[in-house]
């Protein structure tokens, strides 16, 4: 929970329900390459959702909620809090002191949390290029189940993950038909 909105540099962080930090092209790619080596970055690509924004029932009057999160290594114990609140920071300078109460989750929390966090991937999982075209399954139709009531559209489902809501609309396009 936070007291105020982010103290964003740039103005028009605030009209993004989703704000991706990662600095210059040089720092987002030294990022990732990290994580996928299996290592920790000082400055990772962060990625921010300020819900409250543009949903007031998401926090108390007057206060502001915050939600990031950062990629590292697969099955990774390590709590990136400080590193990303650093982060943060650095593009919207006086965050921390806005900072009520935080919690923070690991790789192995998220898994525990949903199982269908597979390591921690809040994904499903890795999804390489083929994954996109045959997860769950390999076939045209990837939403139905074999229970004809219950269809499929998480981040396991094509178009992969992402909080964007396409895999929701295929599916519901795929039930439509059946109608």
């Amino acid at each position: 929970a936070r007291r105020e909105p982010f103290p964003w540099r740039d103005p028009r962080c605030l009209e993004a329900s989703t704000v991706h930090l990662g600095g210059t092209l040089e720092e987002i790619a030294h990022s990732e390459r990290a994580a996928w080596k299996g290592q920790h970055c000082e400055k990772p690509y962060v990625l921010v959702a300020q819900q409250s924004m543009f949903d007031d029932t998401r926090s108390p009057a007057g206060q502001h909620t915050c939600w990031a999160y950062c990629h590292v290594p697969l099955g990774s114990e390590r709590d990136m809090s400080e590193e990303i609140e650093d982060q943060i920071e650095r593009f919207a300078p006086g965050f921390k002191e806005t900072i009520l109460s935080k919690s923070s989750i690991n790789t192995q929390g998220f898994h525990a949390y949903n199982p269908n966090y597979v390591g921690g991937a809040v994904t499903g999982g890795a999804a390489d290029i083929t994954q996109l075209f045959t997860r769950p399954v390999a076939r045209w139709n990837p939403y139905p189940t074999p229970n004809p009531k219950v269809y499929m559209c998480s981040a396991s489902t094509p178009p992969g993950g992402g909080v964007h809501g396409m895999n929701g609309y295929w599916a519901a396009r795929s039930v439509l038909k059946k109608l």
